[in-house]
């Protein structure tokens, strides 16, 4: 089996060879042609770099970053303030600076703003969790509708997504003809620009 296999790629090697021979100036359709997939085949696409290379999701990303930022500055003032007072006043206790109902009191009163920080920093890391879910449900239903659009022209049998570069998954080794993320970057970037610039004119 190995030989046949061999045999076959030397006879399309000299094909090809007397191919570019005779016709050097002449460029072919399959030259031409952005990708070699066509109707019917199962294809597949980089959900890495959808995220990393989508402009909408780089737009996206820097607002929601700009808003975690701000939860997390407006946490660690108020973590900070409360650290500080805290520290203040165990100072005063180790010197002796307070009467034993004022230290219960101020005590009593540390404890509530120790345990209304606590129930703010949960509430704002769960705002921080619905932003970037939010984020993520725009980006996946962005993508989808392209794709159910651009899978309208191209007619694939399916469209794969995998992640990951030691082992991708769930395409871990393929033809990289089936690779069509080049193909939907571009498609879906020029979409993004064209639905920014429409909404522009509103």
């Amino acid at each position: 089996m190995k030989r046949t296999l061999f045999l076959s790629i030397l006879a399309i090697a000299g094909m090809l060879a007397v191919s570019c021979k005779n016709q050097k100036t002449e460029v072919t359709e399959s030259e031409t042609t952005e990708s070699i997939a066509g109707k019917g085949d199962i294809v597949y696409f980089n959900l890495d770099r959808i995220l990393e290379e989508y402009d909408m999701a780089n737009d996206l990303r820097s607002v929601v970053e700009t808003k975690i930022n701000s939860i997390n500055q407006e946490v660690n003032r108020r973590g900070s303030k409360l650290e500080k007072d805290i520290k203040e006043f165990q100072d005063k206790i180790d010197k002796g600076l307070l009467t034993r109902s004022t230290a219960e009191v101020q005590s009593g009163n540390l404890q509530k703003r120790q345990n209304e920080f606590q129930q703010f920093a949960a509430q704002k890391q769960q705002e921080i969790a619905e932003e970037q879910q939010v984020m993520m449900n725009q980006l996946a239903d962005a993508i989808h509708s392209y794709l159910v659009k651009y899978n309208e022209d191209k007619q694939f049998a399916m469209i794969l997504t995998t992640q990951g570069n030691i082992l991708p998954a769930p395409v871990a080794v393929a033809d990289t003809d089936l690779d069509v993320t080049d193909d939907i970057l571009t498609g879906l970037n020029a979409e993004y620009v064209k639905s920014k610039s429409q909404s522009g004119k509103k």
